[in-house]
């Protein structure tokens, strides 16, 4: 990804645009630690693979929304959403590679959507031009991961996979709500 974005006036941001930097740096920070959490388990090689270059580009990500969004505006949660994406990511990695694509086809589903919003809105309102450009690379490429996922995953869902899937996507939802808020 291309990190020669203009980062944008900070203070100029509306609150509803700072709530969803923040959401969305919670966001980046927990994908970080997914991964990281996918390496510190995995000892499939095609996982492995899959996780440091999906780390790369999520470190990426984190440094373009960091440089959007003064630390004052970080969310305060942090510590719990680092622990929360390194067990989004090490406990799928102890029932293999299916569990591992099926749980990032559902965080990037969601974070695909999640970005589209906010572009979206950024759209409609025809505000923040670099803003809405760095939110739609990263929501490329984070729908280049969930296709990623989904064209690597080897076998269906079970009714405990599909659940785990729906609880990954629903804990996204609520840290979301907790993000904006603080």
């Amino acid at each position: 990804m291309n990190s020669s974005f203009t980062p944008t006036q900070k203070a100029e941001l509306p609150v509803w645009l700072r709530q969803d930097m923040r959401s969305n740096h919670a966001g980046e920070t927990g994908a970080v630690y997914i991964y990281r959490g996918i390496l510190s388990v995995s000892k499939d090689e095609q996982v492995r693979t899959f996780a440091q270059e999906h780390l790369a580009t999520e470190e990426t990500h984190l440094e373009l929304i960091s440089n959007e969004l003064p630390v004052c505006h970080h969310s305060v949660f942090l510590p719990l959403w680092k622990l929360a994406g390194y067990l989004t990511g090490a406990i799928p990695s102890l029932f293999g590679s299916n569990a591992v694509y099926a749980t990032i086809d559902a965080v990037e589903t969601f974070v695909g959507e999640h970005y589209l919003e906010q572009i979206d809105r950024l759209k409609a309102e025809a505000s923040y031009p670099e803003l809405r450009t760095l939110l739609g690379k990263c929501r490329d490429d984070e729908i280049d991961h969930r296709d990623e996922a989904r064209d690597a995953q080897s076998v269906g869902r079970n009714p405990f996979l599909r659940g785990w899937c729906w609880l990954v996507g629903a804990g996204s939802k609520y840290a979301v709500m907790l993000a904006r808020w603080r």
